[in-house]
């Protein structure tokens, strides 16, 4: 028996952005793109005569935006939603809302004219539909959003990574920190909300924590200034040099590879350019 496609809805107010988009997932064999729809309105009409598997949606549209449809969606009917967003960081904030929503991904909208970054973009884009077609998504009540930890209260004051780092004293450099424990998570399609859970649950002093999520760049910027202001560890974007220490949880950049070093009893991060490696930047 031959395998079912994933069948895809395409929304977005752009003609350009309907035909490249749709291009790149035809260009996948296990992917059928069965509708396009300018608009919410246009969009909620064709889900009344065929309901697609996965729906990519645009965030800033006439007549209804993303955000407002996918709530609508996931309160009434609820299915995979990936979200298309531009590289920036004020939408980046606002798609980031959209994970609460209940949507399983973001992908970067397809950018005019960039042959080489349609290319280096069509496995992301492929992968996180047909990623998105296996998710379990769940009804959410109008007004709530997803996966919300029911007893979360405002972290305490944070202290700087400096302060968690005891000074060197002259002539002995103490290595009783050789052993400590790295925490090193690696999460794909669907992997944010869970994220989320996890991190909200640590105390101040757990390990160090390294994360590759599988999101754009400019996103994961948002999205650890978004995790930092629920989670009792600092959470932040991880740069180059960035020490490894308790208390700290580091997001590997977007499109940039994250590698984890060590010199003597100190773990840092290294962060740079390369290819894709098992279909991804950064990869786990």
């Amino acid at each position: 028996m031959p395998k079912e496609k994933v069948k895809v809805m395409i929304v977005d107010d752009s003609a350009v952005v309907r035909q490249v988009l749709g291009e790149v997932l035809l260009s996948d064999p296990d992917i059928q793109v069965i509708a396009t729809a300018p608009d919410p309105i246009i969009a909620a009409e064709k889900l009344r005569t065929e309901v697609p598997d996965v729906i990519t949606l645009d965030v800033e549209m006439p007549r209804m935006d993303g955000i407002t449809f996918l709530r609508k969606l996931m309160s009434q009917h609820p299915i995979p939603v990936v979200m298309c967003s531009s590289l920036t960081e004020e939408g980046a904030l606002t798609t980031l809302k959209a994970l609460e929503y209940g949507a399983v991904d973001i992908i970067q909208k397809p950018r005019m004219g960039a042959a080489h970054f349609i290319e280096d973009a069509r496995v992301r884009i492929c992968d996180a539909v047909k990623a998105a077609a296996r998710a379990r998504v769940q009804r959410i009540s109008s007004g709530t959003t997803a996966h919300l930890p029911s007893r979360l209260q405002p972290p305490p004051k944070k202290l700087t990574a400096d302060v968690m780092m005891p000074a060197p004293t002259p002539g002995a450099r103490a290595m009783a920190r050789t052993t400590e424990r790295v925490v090193l998570i690696g999460a794909s399609t669907g992997g944010t909300e869970a994220l989320r859970d996890v991190l909200v649950s640590l105390p101040s002093d757990a390990p160090g924590t390294v994360i590759v999520q599988h999101m754009p760049e400019k996103f994961t910027a948002a999205f650890a200034e978004r995790l930092n202001g629920l989670c009792a560890v600092e959470v932040k974007e991880a740069e180059r040099n960035d020490s490894v220490v308790r208390g700290r949880v580091l997001i590997a950049p977007g499109n940039k590879h994250t590698l984890l070093q060590r010199s003597g009893a100190r773990y840092y991060v290294d962060v740079k350019d390369g290819p894709l490696v098992s279909r991804h930047r950064p990869s786990v």
